[in-house]
């Protein structure tokens, strides 16, 4: 087991204490209806980790008096010890006499942050220390991440730091105007957005019913964002809403059933501790599940760049990472071959992996979309989205979009063509093995005790794809090679965003604010995914 600094012993009734392992990286959900003792149990969680926590209370104050700074750096430290304070006691469970001050403290700490952020690049550069300005440059601003964050969990605002450090939002291109109007649902996802991205490295984060203000289809994408956003932080969700551990696989749950009192504490907790989320007993699901919901299954895992895109081209739809294409197709024809699970609406997006156009048919008809793309870096790195990123970024530092569209693809050829063989194996090593699972016999031909025999011509495949890739690097065709190829294994998307002056996480950052900014971006990846279009819209 991994070591860790962080401590979470439940004594429960059913199988004695419970020593909880809390891994950064990972998350836990404490799941359980109204009245198991989760407000307590949180407490505990608390207590046991005083130093190193930062917690986000359920019932906190979500308005605010005004959009600035309200509070001096003496008056915040002073603030904070007496809330730390304060949180020790039973009773801060339900009563919170520091409502305004904590909403002012998380306002306080985002623009603060904010400030730092831009002091170190200024001295930097009046250092005349330009390589490390642009180091900084490329760490993502906390504005800038908080508004990726709100338009991947379907808040369609923009928060901005104007005259005298106050912030304001603007929703649709509207003027800008005071975030103490923003509504409840709005300013509760922002506190939360801003107690994140601000807590201290390597801490303990206990989130106490985040769906409280919010809907499920915007908690559940914020804190996929959120988790990976804060990889050096462990969360411990409070919930009642069985959707978000469903919605998030990779993490572990302790369901809560019920508690026993012993006077006016709870002596143990009827719990038990389930490694992924989706072994939820049924009974539990259909005792709090309702509405029925669309669910698209991707490849990828829950770190990759898959989730993030196809949330914000598809914000209606959670997005849930499955791995391989196998375990897509597998999650798809499950749920809708499980009457039980009535509820949901279950799309697969694969790729294509060489397969015949019956065999994509025969996907299609089961909800399942195979496109013809090596990875998802495909989307990301189209050429016409390059160019669009190379506009944006042209206006941004003054300088011409060709010229810096042409510094970006100019070097694609030359840094594919040494990459050939391997890139060309690559792609055919899909290509054999669907071949060879293809003809693998089944159970019928096996008690037949016959022999099976099966040969490929290995130099034939990999020739064969080899004049593929000669073609269009003779065609020039950019795009089919990023689409064909695993680029990622090349420098090539290095490069390009080096091009743009970007980093590749800065670059692929500008692609997803670009979606959100600009409904043709978004539906230009409709289009470029027209079948999966067809299916969730039509």
């Amino acid at each position: 087991m991994l070591e860790t600094k962080y401590r979470f012993i439940v004594q429960t009734s059913n199988i004695g204490s419970l020593n909880i392992p809390l891994i950064e990286g990972n998350a836990l959900f404490v799941l359980g209806a109204n009245g198991v003792g989760k407000s307590t149990l949180m407490h505990n969680l608390f207590q046991q980790n005083l130093n190193h926590t930062k917690r986000i209370l359920a019932h906190r104050q979500t308005w605010f008096s005004n959009n600035s700074m309200d509070m001096t750096a003496s008056q915040k430290t002073e603030q904070e010890k007496n809330i730390k304070n304060r949180d020790q006691n039973i009773n801060s469970r339900w009563q919170d006499v520091y409502a305004q001050a904590r909403s002012s403290i998380s306002i306080f700490d985002l623009i603060n942050s904010e400030n730092i952020r831009a002091r170190k690049i200024t001295n930097a550069v009046d250092s005349d220390d330009i390589s490390t300005a642009k180091l900084l440059s490329n760490i993502q601003a906390p504005l800038q991440a908080i508004n990726e964050l709100l338009a991947i969990s379907n808040i369609p605002i923009v928060i901005t730091l104007g005259k005298d450090e106050q912030l304001f939002a603007s929703k649709n291109e509207s003027l800008p105007y005071s975030i103490a109007e923003l509504s409840d649902g709005e300013r509760n996802a922002l506190l939360i957005c801003a107690d994140v991205l601000t807590t201290e490295p390597n801490h303990l984060i206990i989130l106490d019913e985040p769906e409280r203000h919010l809907h499920r289809s915007i908690i559940s994408p914020l804190l996929s964002s959120l988790f990976q956003k804060r990889k050096d932080c462990v969360f411990v969700i409070s919930t009642h809403d069985v959707y978000l551990p469903i919605d998030h696989a990779e993490a572990s749950v302790l369901l809560l059933r019920s508690c026993q009192w012993n006077g006016k504490n709870i002596k143990d907790w009827d719990a038990d501790l389930i490694s992924k989320a989706d072994e939820i007993p049924n009974t539990i699901k259909r005792e709090i599940l309702g509405a029925k919901r669309s669910i698209l299954f991707v490849e990828g895992n829950y770190d990759s760049l898959d989730g993030q895109i196809y949330q914000l081209i598809y914000p209606n739809v959670t997005v849930m990472p499955q791995g391989s294409c196998g375990k897509v197709e597998k999650a798809v024809e499950g749920i809708k071959g499980t009457e039980s699970l009535h509820w949901i609406n279950a799309y697969g997006l694969i790729d294509a992996d060489d397969r015949t156009p019956e065999q994509l048919t025969k996907l299609l008809e089961k909800g399942v979309v195979a496109i013809n793309c090596y990875s998802v870096e495909s989307l990301y790195y189209n050429l016409e989205i390059v160019k669009r990123i190379a506009k944006r970024y042209a206006e941004v530092i003054g300088a011409n979009e060709n010229e810096l569209y042409t510094k970006a693809t100019s070097d694609i050829i030359s840094d594919i063509e040494p990459h050939k063989e391997r890139l060309c194996s690559r792609l055919c090593e899909k290509q054999v093995r669907n071949s060879i699972m293809k003809v693998l016999p089944k159970h019928k031909d096996i008690s037949k005790r016959g022999e099976f025999d099966y040969k490929i011509n290995l130099a034939e495949v990999i020739e064969k794809e080899e004049s593929i890739f000669d073609k269009l690097v003779s065609d020039k065709d950019l795009n089919a090679l990023i689409i064909r190829y695993p680029i990622r294994e090349t420098p090539i998307l290095t490069k390009i965003a080096a091009g743009l002056g970007l980093s590749r996480e800065k670059y692929e950052s500008a692609v997803r604010k670009l979606i959100i900014d600009n409904i043709e971006t978004k539906n230009f990846f409709k289009s470029l995914l027209q079948p999966l279009t067809d299916l969730i819209e039509g």
